[in-house]
């Protein structure tokens, strides 16, 4: 333990004192989650015969496998925009199914647990933007990795691909060249080699070059087009639909390059709402909402609230006061208990979840415009625990 973190984590209990939970409508319970995005990459491990992993998807056994990730394609808007995506509904009609992305259902958090095989308890990368000890304290942002703290030391568990590359398996991740070194990228899904790709013609050349050789291989595809036109246009727009037919026609020339016997997942990190205005709640205009408060962390639909020096209580009873209505809204202690975060949660991961952690029931959203413009001014989001955000598909394709 480094000493910046001391001061911050002894003054937490550990393991945490956890307590009885409120009488909150509804309150999600991730423990009783099955089929989650944490069982894919074990899974295709086990299907590739590394030892050490479980198969919990019940996947065939193969010499290769590709795994693509679509950012953004939720289970219910694939579903619901099938007539844009053929290949895709094909493939949900015969042999797809749900499985459940962790809290929050954003992007960081997600791609921890597909890379490590664990929730975000363990992993740690718990939202968009958390409180890092290591970084005086400071909530960073897990995309941008706009901290100096070393991705390793954020995030030590070792990762799918750095155990299946230890075992002889080809390991490629396909994504674009910027993402190449990235903090996340070396956070959650350290291990592969890395061919660029910025296009989508350039990843089909690149997965299939990845499979070309005779040893057995895993090829790790990802696209965040269409999660980029959702957030900029909002999920329910001509352009989110136009960009689900370019990721359908992107499948079907990925799986025309498939080799005999290997199989193609496609996958998502989240899915996605769109919120009216009149749903938002600006907190940069309620000083009821920012008193106490040391730092707002999180998203829109998942907020970490990090309190001053002895506000915790404080903090929450304004919160759930000002938002209960719309939201869930929990201590650290209650989230950890309801397993938002997983069966249980890491000492080093613990001071990173906000004192008070928020996540709304239905169309509701905690912006700030002034301090947080960028994100505030979004159409689509998604963090929350909603079947729109929380399911997405797990399809099979083959040559």
């Amino acid at each position: 333990m480094s000493t910046s973190e001391r001061p911050v984590q002894d003054e937490l209990p550990w393991p945490p004192d956890l307590p009885d939970l409120p009488e909150l409508p509804d309150l999600p319970n991730l423990s009783a989650d099955s089929e989650s995005l944490a069982d894919v990459m074990p899974s295709v491990a086990a299907s590739l015969g590394v030892p050490g992993f479980l198969d919990r998807l019940g996947l065939p056994p193969a010499p290769k496998a590709v795994v693509l990730l679509v950012d953004g394609m939720g289970w219910e808007l694939l579903h619901s925009n099938g007539d844009a995506a053929p290949v895709l509904a094909d493939l949900a009609d015969a042999s797809g199914r749900s499985i459940t992305v962790g809290f929050p259902s954003t992007t960081a958090t997600s791609l921890g647990s597909l890379g490590t095989g664990t929730p975000a308890g363990d992993h740690g990368l718990v939202g968009y933007t958390f409180a890092l000890p290591q970084d005086g304290g400071r909530v960073v942002n897990a995309l941008t990795w706009d901290t100096g703290a070393d991705p390793l030391l954020v995030q030590p568990v070792r990762t799918v691909f750095e155990r299946a590359a230890d075992d002889g398996v080809v390991v490629s991740h396909v994504a674009v060249r910027k993402f190449d070194g990235s903090g996340l990228s070396r956070a959650a899904l350290r291990g592969a080699l890395y061919p660029g790709a910025d296009t989508m013609g350039e990843a089909v050349e690149a997965t299939a070059q990845a499979l070309a050789g005779p040893d057995r291989a895993l090829v790790y595809v990802y696209t965040g087009d269409l999660d980029n036109v959702g957030h900029l246009r909002g999920c329910a727009s001509q352009g989110w639909r136009a960009q689900l037919a370019h990721v359908d026609l992107f499948v079907r020339h990925l799986v025309h390059v498939l080799p005999a016997y290997v199989p193609l997942y496609v996958t998502a990190d989240h899915g996605m709402v769109d919120v009216a205005q009149d749903d938002r709640v600006d907190y940069d205009d309620e000083p009821d909402l920012s008193a106490g408060v040391r730092a707002l962390g999180g998203e829109p639909r998942a907020r970490h609230v990090y309190a001053e020096q002895g506000a915790a209580d404080d903090v929450l009873a304004a919160w759930r006061e000002r938002l209960g209505s719309v939201m869930w809204v929990l201590s650290r202690a209650e989230a950890v208990a309801a397993g938002w975060f997983g069966p249980s949660v890491a000492e080093r991961v613990l001071p990173r979840i906000g004192d008070v952690v928020a996540a709304p029931r239905a169309g509701a959203a905690v912006v700030a415009r002034r301090t947080q413009p960028r994100e505030s001014a979004l159409v689509g989001y998604h963090g929350s625990f909603t079947s729109a955000e929380r399911l997405v598909p797990f399809l099979l394709a083959s040559a």
